[in-house]
């Protein structure tokens, strides 16, 4: 079927995927064969160009499908350019007939959808061992699975992300700089070699179970006769945080995770608790009698995503009797048998002194976070353990344990460090990054890498979890930091815990930001 001369106008290039279907569709009765190439094309370049020509040689149409901004998962700068000017820049070529933007992470469902004869990669895809994600696999079954054929093309290859790193960066000078020094020391080969090391741990997570409810509701306007603010109900969703969200993000990076928690004997949600975990997590659940299982729900401005107020369900006083017994007997017989504990001790009850006995005592690797919140502020730091391998805490959780608002920060780690005999700690900053101390190495700081902030809640359990694993596998200190910047970076795009850290994320977002 023969291309028409001049090809259609840019704008009516760029289909809807029902469109493009059709299309295909056309195409195939009248004979003609219909390529398929898909990607991100953040930065439109000669190689890309090269690309296209030849895809567009094997047929007689060439449809190209665009990964929507949503789901570039290239690390938290990219994408550079939104998904519309991408499509835009793709369709101005003459060797595209056609151009759509999907609705899907890959590309498997658009494959289905366009039924195309034959689908394309470019060279540095050639090998499917290289691909970190494993979908060049699933996109070969997919296209087989409507009787076309995967190829490659054959050409010079660019990199999109080296050069956007390089002459579009969207990072400040200071990150630019610390990821400019990373390169020279460390490959992304390396890097994400060292994160499929972490599957070989078994991990315990011990921790309150918290359901994260947030009420969305559209403001109306202060009330008529009180000083109140009336809002209007939208929406409402739940989401398992507190040690669900911990042992679900381990999950992501080890094959199974064992989790000792509670729940209220009252009000249980446990139909709830066990969906939101991942199917490699492993539960064992104390009842708190007399108690509901946790819940904290956030009213919310949908639009801003604005907390407004938050309400506490919950009795947060200690664990006792039986099932303070029941817990202790369960870390008796099951401690030793973990590469890392990770302790997830949110103030609410669960970790007891006796279990914090047990913990220090008896964990191989004990990784330890205490949470200030407002049910616990003043009340609960870091100095209730006597003990730790490793220690993920806030900035503001390390002055309040020493009531120290001014005092040198890496003076105030360092105290912790000889008190708690803990030769790791990581202290989060926000927006500052993270500093991270080890003893006979000292300090090191890494940049925070977030540049769009949906919400915080959940982040900081993120980072926690990745660099517990981390530092029980070995990793050195500069990995051990970028990598847990990232996942703080990666979760302040969610919404609360409905999503853990994604592993294939941050292996495409080391390997783009390191090109």
């Amino acid at each position: 079927m023969p291309k028409q001369p001049g090809g259609p106008r840019r704008a009516a290039k760029v289909r809807t995927l029902e469109d493009l279907a059709a299309v295909v569709r056309r195409v195939k009765r009248q004979g003609g064969k219909v390529v398929q190439a898909h990607g991100v094309f953040d930065l439109l370049h000669v190689g890309h160009i090269r690309h296209f020509e030849q895809a567009r040689a094997m047929g007689d149409v060439l449809v190209v499908t665009i990964t929507p901004d949503r789901y570039v998962n290239k690390g938290p700068h990219r994408p550079a350019f939104p998904q519309g000017l991408r499509a835009e820049a793709v369709a101005a070529l003459d060797a595209v007939d056609y151009v759509g933007i999907t609705r899907w992470p890959t590309a498997e469902n658009a494959i289905k959808l366009l039924r195309p004869d034959i689908y394309v990669k470019g060279p540095d895809y050639k090998d499917a061992r290289k691909d970190v994600t494993g979908g060049i696999r699933l996109e070969e079954e997919a296209v087989r699975s409507v009787g076309g054929e995967l190829r490659t093309t054959e050409d010079i290859t660019f990199s999109s992300s080296t050069l956007i790193n390089r002459h579009l960066s969207t990072f400040d000078d200071p990150v630019n700089d610390y990821l400019d020094g990373l390169r020279k020391r460390r490959s992304s080969a390396e890097i994400c070699g060292q994160i499929e090391r972490l599957r070989g741990l078994k991990v315990l997570v011990v921790g309150e179970t918290i359901l994260d409810e947030y009420v969305y509701c559209d403001a109306l306007g202060k009330s008529a006769k009180e000083p109140i603010l009336a809002m209007q109900y939208l929406s409402q969703e739940t989401h398992g945080g507190g040690a669900l969200a911990i042992a679900n993000h381990a999950a992501e990076f080890c094959p199974r995770v064992d989790l000792l928690t509670y729940l209220g004997a009252t009000n249980s949600h446990e139909d709830f608790v066990r969906r939101s975990l991942k199917p490699n997590i492993r539960p064992t659940f104390i009842y708190k009698p007399d108690s509901p299982t946790i819940v904290k729900r956030r009213f919310v401005e949908k639009y801003l995503v604005t907390k407004m107020f938050e309400i506490y369900e919950m009795n947060d006083s200690a664990l006792c009797g039986r099932e303070e017994a029941r817990l202790c007997d369960a870390l008796k017989r099951r401690l030793a048998g973990y590469d890392v504990v990770i302790a997830a001790d949110f103030g609410h009850g669960l970790i007891t002194p006796r279990v914090v006995g047990l913990l220090t005592s008896r964990a191989r690797f004990l990784a330890v976070n205490t949470q200030i919140n407002a049910a616990n502020i003043g009340f609960h730091t870091i100095s209730k353990y006597k003990r730790a391998d490793y220690i993920c805490i806030h900035e503001g959780e390390v002055r309040l344990d020493h009531r120290s608002r001014q005092g040198d920060l890496k003076e105030l780690v360092s105290d912790i460090s000889r008190r708690l005999s803990c030769g790791r700690i990581m202290v989060t900053r926000g927006k500052k990054g993270t500093l991270l101390y080890r003893s006979g190495e000292g300090f090191l700081s890494c940049p925070a890498f977030a540049l769009k902030v949906v919400d915080r809640i959940g982040a900081g359990d993120a980072v926690l979890t990745v660099t517990s694993l981390c530092a029980a596998a070995g990793l050195p200190s500069d990995m051990i930091g970028f990598i847990g910047n990232l996942a703080g970076a990666q979760a302040v795009t969610i919404i609360g815990n409905s999503a853990s850290v994604s592993k294939v994320a941050m292996l495409k977002s080391i390997e783009s930001i390191l090109k």
